[in-house]
């Protein structure tokens, strides 16, 4: 399928169709990657927490010039700001929080999530390939809910979104909702519910796309 003429969601409005779905007050980790960018969207009316794993709570967006202040960092390493009443702790102590469950939410990239919830994010079966399991183990099976964000299709244009992951797992049947360039997706019961997806792409084109998975029109 010719998906040229499709307009896909950016990074940022994938980031910003998350934050929709984030409830007040809620505590919110943001793996690396992608998932950090939601920082830069966070309505100025709500109260949103984010807690980074590197034992930062109230992070701010990802700053750049004059406002780099070099000690403060995300667990990705990019410059970020503290919002009024953030707090800094030791990185034993936020993955107590992580592991306790007062995580509500955890945004993560992945290479591959299955029908079922399963997440595999850490490592494919390129040879060349650095390992990067970082926290992901402990935050898709410690926090409430797993959100996962990612582009829809790889590179050679096959769905990431598979009846089972072929790559090292992260997590079994942890995954809540998928947020991709082309649809947002919750995993049920009875299977994958397409909440929304893009303007130009039809259901049934979208269905294609997934190929033997399943989808469900909500």
């Amino acid at each position: 399928m010719n998906l040229e003429n499709i307009q896909r969601r950016s990074i940022a409005q994938i980031a910003q169709r998350i934050v929709q779905d984030i409830p007040e007050g809620a505590h919110v980790n943001l793996g690396i990657g992608h998932p950090m960018t939601i920082s830069n969207y966070l309505p100025p009316d709500r109260e949103i927490l984010l807690h980074s794993e590197n034992g930062l709570l109230g992070m701010g967006p990802i700053v750049t010039g004059d406002q780099i202040d070099p000690e403060l960092v995300n667990a990705g390493k990019q410059n970020v700001t503290m919002l009024p009443g953030a707090s800094i702790f030791h990185h034993a102590d936020s993955f107590a929080m992580i592991r306790g469950g007062h995580i509500d939410i955890c945004v993560l990239g992945a290479f591959q999530v299955s029908e079922k919830g399963d997440i595999a994010n850490w490592i494919t079966k390129d040879p060349d390939a650095i390992p990067a399991v970082g926290g992901a183990m402990d935050l898709a099976v410690g926090a409430k809910k797993l959100f996962v964000m990612m582009e829809h299709l790889t590179k050679k244009g096959e769905s990431k979104i598979v009846h089972e992951c072929s790559y090292p797992l992260t997590a079994v049947g942890a995954v809540d909702r998928i947020y991709t360039d082309l649809a947002t997706i919750q995993v049920a019961k009875d299977g994958l519910e397409v909440i929304d997806w893009v303007d130009g792409l039809s259901f049934e084109e979208l269905q294609a796309i997934n190929g033997s998975v399943k989808l469900i029109k909500k």
